[in-house]
């Protein structure tokens, strides 16, 4: 058996495993995983509330910070999912390398107190990007997806016809302190939800944590900004009952988050489905990949229908912004389940609809992308339908 052959084998198996997986009752969006044990129902309640709750500066809110509550940009279509909200990130090309500006790249759109901590962005800038917000439906799964199955992907990817190779985003987690496959974030710059949430809580909020215990903007110097905080460092405490922190709680909440559910389709989808995978989409939108062996039943070896490999590629959407493992040019492979929930897509929200994001695959998805373009416009609508599903 060739080595192509065996990963379609292996694909079947685990497409018509998530297939058995999707006929149990789908939760609706912003619920939690199904077969959750009472505790862990407890967990996600508490990491809602969280979610939800509006920070303010004796929280730690600031000096610089994008939103008030994680919920700000991951509220639509439900909790969990994207926001109108956008982020900007800016630095300079120098020789050919990323520089980003003393404080980072992430230029934030408040400040506290009045603007005498407010990032600008800086003159001399040759790169300035936005960001929308992903969604963190079924994030939990992913995160319990062994590195191993991750890493396979990358070398596999490089067998495929058209030559496309995927990069494994390799990160410190500062939750554990070990290097681990990235796997979240459009520049899969974090390995593990903990390490997410830490990350989100400083970056975005300002509120600084364990994992994350410095203040940041990008452009203030550091006595500057201790004068714009009045809340010692970390802000994020351990609760004084259930000695979790805020991270802990946001963690628990993205990690028992379920995903969107597929929706029914029709022939005309079903031939979609195999277009899908007869033009090369799945090269990188992998369709399903299966968690490993976890203490929590409903994220124990399950199948992800999550139509990713989670790898770096280059394909000509990058935002010239290098972060983490990525280089300027490189973005994580999207997950394309809950697509349909989305009003804009690719990393800055440039695309209104399928086709435009297509027609800005390049580079070693060109291939791909002319194919959809030499569909038939029966084809072309039967994997429109296919997609509409996701």
């Amino acid at each position: 058996m060739t080595i192509q052959k065996r990963i379609l084998q292996t694909a079947g198996v685990l497409i018509c495993a998530a297939a058995a997986f999707s006929q149990r009752p789908a939760p609706s969006l912003g619920s939690p995983l199904p077969g959750l044990s009472t505790e862990d129902v407890a967990l996600f309640e508490a990491g809602k509330a969280d979610f939800l709750d509006v920070e303010g500066p004796a929280d730690g809110l600031g000096p610089a910070f994008n939103g008030r509550s994680c919920a700000e940009c991951h509220s639509v279509p439900a909790i969990g999912g994207i926001g109108n909200q956008s982020v900007t990130r800016a630095g300079r090309t120098v020789q050919g390398r990323f520089v980003e500006p003393d404080g980072g790249s992430l230029i934030h759109k408040f400040s506290l107190p009045d603007h005498k901590c407010q990032p600008l962005v800086p003159a001399n800038a040759t790169v300035v990007a936005t960001r929308i917000p992903l969604a963190i439906f079924g994030d939990g799964l992913i995160e319990a997806i062994p590195d191993a199955t991750i890493q396979a992907q990358a070398d596999n990817a490089g067998r495929n016809p058209d030559g496309i190779r995927g990069r494994v985003a390799l990160v410190r987690d500062p939750a554990s302190g070990l290097q681990r496959v990235g796997r979240f974030g459009w520049k899969a710059q974090q390995a593990t939800l903990l390490g997410f949430a830490g990350d989100a809580y400083l970056f975005e909020m300002g509120i600084t944590n364990d994992l994350f215990p410095n203040e940041a903007a990008s452009g203030i110097p550091a006595n500057v900004l201790a004068a714009c905080d009045s809340v010692a460092d970390p802000e994020d405490k351990p609760d004084s009952v259930t000695g979790r922190r805020g991270i802990d709680n946001f963690a628990n909440f993205m990690r028992l988050l379920a995903p969107p559910a597929r929706l029914p389709g029709n022939d005309a989808a079903a031939r979609g489905e195999d277009l899908f995978q007869a033009i090369g989409c799945a090269a990188c939108h992998r369709p399903v990949m299966q968690t490993g062996p976890s203490a929590t039943p409903a994220l124990d070896r399950r199948p992800v229908a999550l139509y990713s490999d989670l790898l770096l590629h280059d394909i000509g959407t990058g935002d010239g912004i290098a972060q983490g493992a990525a280089g300027p040019n490189e973005m994580r492979t999207p997950p394309l389940w809950g697509l349909r929930l989305r009003k804009q897509l690719l990393h800055d929200g440039s695309a209104l609809n399928v086709e435009q994001a297509i027609a800005q695959h390049g580079g070693a998805a060109g291939r791909v992308r002319e194919r959809f373009r030499g569909l038939s416009p029966r084809d072309h609508q039967s994997l429109l339908e296919f997609l509409g599903t996701l």
